[in-house]
């Protein structure tokens, strides 16, 4: 099935031109699909894309190309590109192993968090608060991606980092639309301040804990349009 409207998707804010082009347009299409704003499905081409981002095709196919590689879209010559489609059981698998990661280290770099560096990290959390107020989607999933990935960078374990992130594209978040129609996002969002306020307490148990029920939100509340 063709989706090659050229109407902009609401949650895709155009770009400015600059040096990382290819990687700004390669993480918001990531969220899109993510998000569901991007379709299971459904067919893209490059130039439409491109049109509702207020870029060229060439980034845009650059950066798609990098999707094909992670699994997230199908090449299909001369047509465009194709959002896979993710089974429930896999979803599930995925949310497994994050729980088997993310909490744990989380906990590990509690202590080895500096005082300094809270400023940055309560700005990056509130990142994703500004983005669930103005309920852009693609816009709070690239927020909460950075914030979660820089606090998994205190481990100093670049190939966790890594995995996670790569755990993280296989996720979808389909039940995010209604929870932006009823007004409920925020209170997910704000948690992610709750967990500063852990942090800063240097209470590594209580943000264990917190992330457990995060990661939980992903095959619940923030997938309900698909399976809980």
């Amino acid at each position: 099935m063709a989706a090659d409207s050229t109407e902009p998707m609401p949650s895709v804010r155009r770009l400015a031109q600059r040096e990382n082009l290819r990687d700004s347009v390669a993480n918001a299409l990531r969220a899109a699909v993510i998000s569901g704003e991007l379709k299971p499905g459904e067919v893209y081409s490059a130039p439409t894309l491109g049109a509702r981002f207020g870029v060229s095709a060439t980034p845009v196919r650059e950066a798609m190309l990098d999707l094909v590689r992670e699994g997230l879209v199908i090449s299909l010559r001369n047509k465009g590109f194709r959002v896979t489609e993710v089974s429930d059981e896999d979803l599930d698998n995925v949310a497994a192993v994050r729980q088997l990661i993310e909490p744990p280290t989380i906990r590990d770099v509690v202590p080895a968090i500096p005082a300094a560096d809270y400023p940055r990290l309560r700005r990056l959390a509130e990142d994703i608060v500004v983005a669930a107020q103005a309920g852009d989607l693609i816009a709070y999933i690239e927020a909460d991606r950075v914030f979660h990935v820089t606090l998994l960078a205190y481990s100093g374990n670049q190939k966790l980092v890594d995995v996670v992130s790569d755990l993280r594209s296989q996720t979808r978040l389909l039940g995010l639309t209604p929870l932006v129609e009823s007004g409920r996002l925020l209170p997910s969002a704000t948690e992610h301040h709750e967990l500063m306020d852990l942090v800063e307490a240097g209470d590594g148990e209580g943000a264990e804990q917190l992330m457990r029920r995060h990661i939980g939100h992903v095959r619940g509340l923030w997938a309900r349009s698909q399976s809980s």
